[in-house]
């Protein structure tokens, strides 16, 4: 071979060596040869794989592989203990007084039906409720002054609190999504007409608002000298119509945040794709863009939800709300409030539900917020590190701690 040949060494070049430097041993201990080998199946992979750093992303690409990316969604979200104990919670709420009261005309499993019916106090009116053995008893909830069943109330009050919560969250969500979209697609005077709008909103305190829509609600129809047949109706379908009316003024929130995530992905490659190929801006809006802005719009109508438990109970305890013959459970806080020293039973069995059901949604919310983030990664317990790094030792790597 001719020196015109050889590829120029460091000699060649010039470049003295460091001292102590080995050119064998450097081979030897290259980072290079440490990568892999695609051919053998037994190879440890590193870098960003499973088994190096704190462990952020452990089975992260093997649990993911292959699926699609509701998969993906529905996989994280499952595996949020928090959003499984609320899921939970929120079922057995739901189912408990649904079955117990009835629903759409069908009768429950309770001796009471008629939540506003009187009787005769027995037991003191305290709750006959055991837990040890489980018992239910004649009034597990207890009875008010005038012998109506505690239970029948609270359960009647979860069903007109939960149908407040799923109405309200369903015209936010229509009215919010459809407003921020339009905005953050079309931008200029759309924008500005819009946000303006929603500004204004803004700017109207929401209990205030609740309040006053709450007060005409209850007394146009005497101001109006509407029929018996109108104002019954409208009073026996008081919660459906607060329900209409504070979804008419809690979507703003949720317009801001659309807003932003349209503005956001109007300008990447897959709308300039589907606008040259000739795709309309509706389809552009519902099949590309508002697909990949699904998740915020979940997480912040679950959050919104559990807002408006809390919001209907508190303009029912103010007496802005809920009116009887309808019940609500912050309607039974606000007539109750007085028996808190002597009966604190009626107090308290309205209040722990609401407690419970708005806690149920907020830990759903979570869960769901982790599970459409692609940028959240749980970090594995150390014993869960300590036994995929056991596994890895002994040349079988599996994910199985990680999960």
């Amino acid at each position: 071979m001719s020196n015109d040949d050889k590829t120029p060494g460091a000699d060649d070049l010039g470049i003295e060596p460091r001292p102590g430097f080995d050119p064998d041993a450097a081979i030897e201990t290259d980072p290079l040869a440490t990568l892999p080998n695609e051919n053998d199946p037994d190879a440890v992979p590193s870098g960003d794989d499973e088994s190096t750093g704190r462990g952020e992303g452990v089975g992260t690409s093997k649990e993911v592989e292959g699926l699609s990316q509701g998969q993906i969604v529905w996989s994280r979200f499952i595996r949020h203990k928090g959003a499984m104990g609320g899921v939970l919670a929120l079922v057995l709420i739901a189912l408990l007084s649904m079955s117990s009261m009835g629903i759409f005309g069908i009768p429950g499993w309770w001796r009471i039906q008629d939540y506003n019916a009187s009787g005769n106090v027995v037991n003191g009116a305290a709750p006959t409720l055991t837990l040890w053995p489980f018992s239910l008893g004649e009034h597990p909830f207890g009875q008010d002054d005038i012998g109506r069943d505690n239970f029948a109330l609270v359960m009647k009050g979860i069903q007109t609190s939960l149908m407040v919560m799923i109405v309200l969250g369903a015209i936010a969500l229509v009215i919010g999504v459809l407003v921020g979209s339009l905005s953050g697609y079309y931008r200029g005077r759309t924008d500005t007409f819009l946000m303006r709008f929603t500004d204004l909103i803004i700017t109207l305190p929401v209990i205030v608002m609740g309040a006053v829509l709450g007060k005409l609600i209850n007394t146009l129809p005497d101001k109006l000298n509407w029929s018996y047949a109108v104002t019954q109706g409208i009073r026996d379908n008081l919660p459906l119509l607060l329900a209409i009316m504070l979804g008419l003024v809690l979507w703003t929130g949720l317009a801001r945040l659309v807003r932003s995530e349209f503005l956001t992905l109007r300008e990447r490659e897959f709308v300039d794709a589907a606008r040259v190929a000739g795709a309309s801006d509706w389809r552009i809006i519902t099949k590309h863009i508002l697909p990949n802005a699904i998740g915020v719009i979940i997480v912040n109508t679950t959050l919104m939800m559990s807002a408006a438990v809390v919001l209907e109970a508190a303009l029912s305890f103010l007496g802005f709300g809920v009116k009887p013959p309808n019940v609500s459970l912050g309607m039974l806080i606000s007539q109750y409030q007085g028996a808190f020293a002597t009966r604190p039973w009626l107090f308290w069995w309205p209040g722990v539900f609401i407690i419970f059901i708005a806690l149920s949604i907020n830990f759903i919310g979570d869960g769901l917020r982790d599970a459409f983030d692609p940028r959240t990664k749980r970090i594995p317990s150390q014993r869960q590190m300590d036994k995929a790094m056991a596994q890895i030792a002994t040349g079988n790597p599996s994910t199985e701690g990680a999960k």
